[in-house]
């Protein structure tokens, strides 16, 4: 019998490969009339403001971060910002080969999966067109909630919505957001994914102090639910 009952994973750079913003994030900036180098700086510095769901909006998120920058386009402008960053975004989103494959295992053996992930408003309008939405049972996203990871209230809503107790599910992440950590407090199981190729991975408050279960690939995801329980009161 598999020792857990779910496994949530995080979505950029765990389900995808790593991710650096490509050259659509040009286009965008000079939409806006914004210096890409500035552009790209506000964003790394907001990124968990407009990842906790601060404006409705990616046009209204777009005509803050220009203010942040000292832009101030016009309304047009904003709207064709707004669809060259969903494209941008987009194009950066690769699906790792064993992404499927490893969703597909777990389903097979009655495991029931999701993703938890700080994000802003692309990837819940992108994530249904990806060959992984099928395959999870519940999607969790920082934007929506109001509230990034490590917060306890990500992992728990999507306990929750699978009608799953935390000790019942193993969380999966490279560690972006102290994501792991938060996990473990709010009652689950954590593993790093901790794939080479991570190291060009574009990310933000790193778990760089995790000394907990580590994993070299997606596809060890499936192995570590078909291992034995551990005795009560050993470490996982």
């Amino acid at each position: 019998m598999p020792r857990f009952r779910a496994v949530l994973f995080d979505f950029f750079g765990t389900l995808t490969r790593p991710v650096q913003r490509g050259e659509g994030h040009l286009s965008t900036a000079e939409l806006l009339g914004c210096p890409l180098a500035t552009f790209l700086e506000v964003l790394d510095r907001t990124f968990y403001d407009r990842a906790s769901g601060r404006f409705d909006t990616v046009e209204a998120t777009l005509r803050w971060v220009c203010e942040q920058a000292g832009v101030h386009p016009p309304a047009e402008a904003l709207r064709a910002a707004a669809a060259a960053r969903h494209q941008a975004v987009r194009a950066d989103t690769r699906l790792r080969d064993e992404a499927v494959p490893t969703l597909r295992s777990l389903r097979r053996r009655g495991i029931r999966t999701g993703v938890i992930s700080d994000c802003t408003h692309e990837l819940p309008a992108f994530l249904p067109e990806l060959a992984i939405a099928p395959l999870l049972d519940v999607r969790v996203f920082s934007v929506q909630v109001g509230r990034c990871k490590p917060d306890a209230s990500l992992y728990l809503a999507a306990c929750a919505r699978l009608g799953l107790s935390p000790a019942d599910c193993l969380y999966v992440g490279d560690g972006g957001s102290q994501e792991l950590t938060g996990a473990q407090r709010a009652g689950l199981s954590a593993a790093r994914l901790a794939s080479p190729d991570l190291a060009d991975h574009l990310v933000f408050n790193l778990d760089a102090a995790w000394a907990g279960r580590t994993l070299g690939s997606l596809r060890e995801v499936v192995d570590l639910v078909d291992e034995a329980p551990s005795p009560v009161g050993a470490p996982w």
